[in-house]
C-alpha cells in the first residue's frame, strides 16, 4: 500500500507537469480552428489522445524537427527536452491524470487567426478569389501597400483566407528602387533565359522534357544553364505546411520602400466537388526606427534536374560560391512527394568542411526553416554545397507515379530542387548609413 501510495504521488498530472509543456511547444497549432487535428489547451480535449502524444513525442515525430543533432545548432529547435519527453510518458504510463485544478497554469492567449498577434498592418490579395474544382493551380495577385513612407519589418505571418486549398505562398516586394538592402543576390550573368525551357500549361509551367539535362551543379564545368550558378534574389515572407511565421533575428529587418507593391504567388492544391473561395493575406509588424542590418534572402534552384522512373535514390546538387562575405542565417529545404534527403555543406578556401545542416528523413508535409542559433561568418571563395536525395521508387508511399521520369514543374506530382538561405552582408558597408536609415523612421 505504501508502495502503492508513493508511485501514485510521483506520476505527473497534467494540470501541474503537462500541461506546461503543451502549451509552450504544442498549442501554437493544436488549438481550435487550427491546422492539428486536436486541441491540447485542456484536459477534456488532450486526454483522448494521450497514448499518441506520448508515441508521437517519443518518436520525435513531435513537435515536428528533422535536423539531424550532430550537425549545427538552430534557435528554432523544436525537440522537446529528455526532461519534457520523460514527464510525459510518465504522465501517460501513470494513467494520465488530470491533477488538482489550483495547478493549471493560464493557456496561453491567441489573437484569432494570428500565431505572432495582432499585425501593425494586414494586406490581403485584394479580392475573394474563386479556386474552381480540378488541378493544381498557381496564381499570382499584385496590390499596393498604400505605405506613405518605407517600412521596416520585423516579422511577417502570411495567413491563408482557405486551408484546405492554400498549399503554399511567398510574397514578394516589388518597386524596390528605394531599397537601402536593393543589391543583386549575385552578379547578374548572360545566359539563356529560364523561360526557352519552360512549358506552360494554363497557369502552371514545367521544364520541358527535352530541356538539357544537368543533376550535378557542382561539378567542375558547370554549362551555361539559367541559374546553375550564382542565385536567385529572394522573397519577403514565405508560408508552407509546417513552417512558422517568419520572425526575423534581432537587429535586423527587411525594407518595404513607400508606395512598393506586394506579389503574392499562391499554390492551390487540387480542388475537389464545390468550388472554394480563398482571400489570402499578410500581416506586418514593423520595426520603431532602422535594424543594424538589412536582412536579405537569396534562392538556389536546380532546373534541370532528371530523376529516373523507379530510382530510389536520385541524387542532385546545388553550389554557391561565396563572392563577397557575409553571414549565414538560415535554411529552407524544398522538395515536393519524391524528397527524400538534404545536406548543407561549407567548403571554405583553406579547404576545410564542415556539414551546417543534414535533414535526413525530409517531409513534404512539414517544410520547416532551421535557423542558425548564432549567424555563421562565412568568407569570400566559399562554396556551399547543397545535396539533395528523392526516391522515386515503389517504397516512397507518397511517390504519385514510379513509372515516371520526373523533372521540374509547379505541381506536387513533379518535382523542385530549391533552397531559400537568409543571410546579412558582411562587409562594413553593409551597415545602414544614417541617410538610408532615416528613410525608415
Amino acid at each position: 500500500m505504501i508502495l502503492l501510495l508513493a508511485m501514485a504521488l510521483t506520476v505527473p498530472t497534467f494540470n501541474k507537469e503537462v500541461a506546461p509543456i503543451l502549451f509552450a511547444r504544442c498549442a501554437g497549432c493544436h488549438r481550435p480552428d487550427n491546422i492539428a487535428p486536436m486541441s491540447l489547451l485542456d484536459y477534456k480535449s488532450a486526454r483522448p489522445w494521450a497514448k499518441g502524444i506520448k508515441a508521437s513525442v517519443a518518436a520525435r515525430k513531435m513537435p515536428p524537427w528533422f535536423a539531424d543533432p550532430r550537425f549545427g545548432h538552430f534557435s528554432n529547435d523544436a525537440r522537446l527536452s529528455d526532461a519534457e519527453l520523460k514527464t510525459i510518458a510518465a504522465w501517460v504510463d501513470g494513467g494520465a491524470p488530470e491533477g488538482d485544478a489550483n495547478d493549471l497554469p493560464p493557456a496561453p492567449k491567441f489573437v484569432e487567426g494570428w500565431a505572432l498577434g495582432k499585425p501593425d498592418a494586414v494586406i490581403d490579395i485584394g479580392e475573394d478569389h474563386q479556386i474552381a474544382p480540378g488541378d493544381d493551380v498557381y496564381e499570382k495577385f499584385v496590390v499596393p501597400t498604400n505605405f506613405a513612407e518605407g517600412r521596416w519589418v520585423r516579422a511577417a505571418e502570411i495567413k491563408p483566407g482557405n486551408r484546405q486549398v492554400v498549399h503554399h505562398v511567398h510574397v514578394h516586394v516589388l518597386a524596390a528602387q528605394d531599397n537601402p538592402a536593393a543589391k543583386p543576390a549575385a552578379p547578374k550573368r548572360k545566359m539563356a533565359t529560364l523561360s526557352e525551357y519552360l512549358l506552360k500549361e494554363g497557369k502552371l509551367t514545367r521544364i520541358m522534357k527535352d530541356a538539357p539535362v544537368w543533376n550535378d551543379g557542382c561539378a567542375d564545368k558547370v554549362p551555361e544553364l539559367p541559374f546553375l550558378t550564382g542565385a536567385q534574389e529572394g522573397g519577403l515572407a514565405a508560408f508552407l505546411p509546417g513552417r512558422a511565421p517568419d520572425q526575423f533575428p534581432e537587429g535586423t529587418a527587411k525594407w518595404v520602400p513607400a508606395g512598393a507593391k506586394l506579389e503574392f504567388q499562391i499554390h492551390y492544391a487540387q480542388v475537389k466537388g464545390k468550388p472554394q473561395t480563398d482571400r489570402t493575406s499578410v500581416g506586418f509588424h514593423f520595426l520603431n526606427g532602422p535594424p543594424r542590418q538589412a536582412l536579405r534572402r537569396m534562392d538556389l534552384r536546380n532546373f534541370f534536374m532528371q530523376i529516373p522512373a523507379g530510382e530510389a535514390n536520385h541524387e542532385v546538387r546545388r553550389c554557391y560560391d561565396f563572392e563577397s562575405d557575409r553571414y549565414l542565417i538560415s535554411f529552407t529545404p524544398h522538395m515536393h512527394y519524391r524528397g527524400k534527403d538534404a545536406k548543407y555543406e561549407l567548403v571554405r578556401p583553406n579547404g576545410q568542411s564542415e556539414t551546417l545542416l543534414a535533414v535526413p528523413h525530409y517531409d513534404f508535409n512539414w517544410q520547416l526553416v532551421y535557423r542558425l542559433q548564432k549567424p555563421m561568418f562565412v568568407e569570400k571563395g566559399s562554396r556551399l554545397m547543397v545535396t539533395v536525395h528523392y526516391d522515386n521508387s515503389r517504397n516512397n508511399k507518397a511517390n504519385p507515379d514510379p513509372q515516371a521520369t520526373v523533372r521540374w514543374g509547379d505541381k506536387t506530382e513533379e518535382e523542385m530542387m530549391t533552397s531559400w538561405i537568409e543571410y546579412l552582408d558582411a562587409s562594413p558597408s553593409a551597415q545602414l548609413q544614417p541617410s538610408e536609415a532615416a528613410r525608415a523612421r
